[in-house]
């Protein structure tokens, strides 16, 4: 289930209501009239089956509720209400197949926005990936790609290409330019400094390096595992399942990559630099290619479920 809290201008409050009443999957509806201050109107409280969310919130939308008041959705983490079930049972589909728009646009607008943090985050997991290439410790590399956020950028594109929305394309694709570009720029000056303190050396870097040579030797294998990452990752966003966006991360060589190009440049392997370029491209393009056929697919098949219920 989903908890809204819904600010509601007095002059729209019998169209909200009535939005309330058509939709199968309302319940547990309060209302407090002249209770909100800024903006001014009634608060209205329900909860909504996530199966049903979608439709509502559109509903709400059209009404204007989000340019005159306010529409507050949080996640239920548990109910125990009869009318919260016959909610459930009457909304059409499974909660766990929804695919609520609104929320997947807020999760990856947020995801997919250049920051500070972002930047942090991208430079240290490809300064972490570069320790773990040229140490050949498969270990380190992992961890990296667990560590990268470049999946948020990625999983907005996604969303942004199938809403067919020009702006969050550019955010998200400045976000992946800008951020792999001076985390790589800033992994090529940790390289040096690691080999003036002798840690790192031009001999470990070109040795054979088994447990890591796939990050510059990318295949078809590789591709067809962004493709699979890609899948996956747009499924836990939409479904809200979270935790296997981390499986995600560590299924495919974005950062390492990454990171093996910047030390490749650093040592002046452009061979190494080369594969590794390819190597990053191939992953991001699986993802995208994946990510968007993911989302239409679900989008068809949710639309066909509702048209039935």
């Amino acid at each position: 289930m989903l908890h809204l809290r819904l600010i509601v201008p007095t002059d729209l409050r019998d169209r909200v209501l009535q939005a309330l009443d058509a939709s199968v999957g309302a319940t547990h509806v309060i209302i407090l009239p002249d209770s909100a201050v800024r903006p001014e109107g009634d608060v209205v409280l329900c909860d909504v089956a996530r199966e049903a969310a979608d439709e509502l919130l559109g509903a709400l939308r059209a009404i204007g509720l989000a340019e005159r008041g306010a529409i507050n959705v949080e996640e239920v983490a548990l109910t125990i209400s009869a009318a919260a079930d016959r909610a459930e049972e009457e909304a059409p589909g499974e909660g766990a197949d929804a695919l609520v728009w609104e929320s997947v646009s807020e999760i990856t607008h947020e995801e997919s926005t250049l920051t500070a943090v972002y930047l942090a985050f991208l430079t240290v997991a490809t300064m972490l990936a570069a320790c773990g290439a040229v140490l050949d410790s498969a270990i380190l590399v992992v961890g990296a790609m667990a560590v990268g956020p470049e999946f948020g950028p990625l999983a907005g594109l996604c969303v942004a290409l199938v809403q067919r929305r020009g702006r969050p394309v550019l955010r998200s694709l400045n976000a992946l330019v800008v951020g792999f570009a001076v985390a790589m720029v800033l992994t090529v000056g940790f390289c040096f400094l690691m080999d003036q303190w002798g840690l790192f050396t031009k001999e470990m870097f070109e040795a054979g390096r088994p447990n890591t040579s796939f990050i510059w030797k990318p295949d078809a294998t590789s591709f067809v595992v962004a493709l699979l990452a890609g899948v996956a990752g747009l499924l836990s966003l939409t479904s809200a399942k979270a935790g296997a966006l981390v499986g995600v991360a560590i299924s495919v060589t974005t950062v390492p990559a990454a990171a093996n190009a910047a030390a490749a440049v650093a040592y002046g392997d452009f061979a190494q630099g080369r594969g590794s370029a390819v190597q990053l491209l191939l992953n991001m393009l699986g993802i995208v290619i994946a990510g968007v056929a993911t989302l239409v697919v679900q989008n068809v098949a949710w639309k066909a479920v509702r048209a039935r219920g």
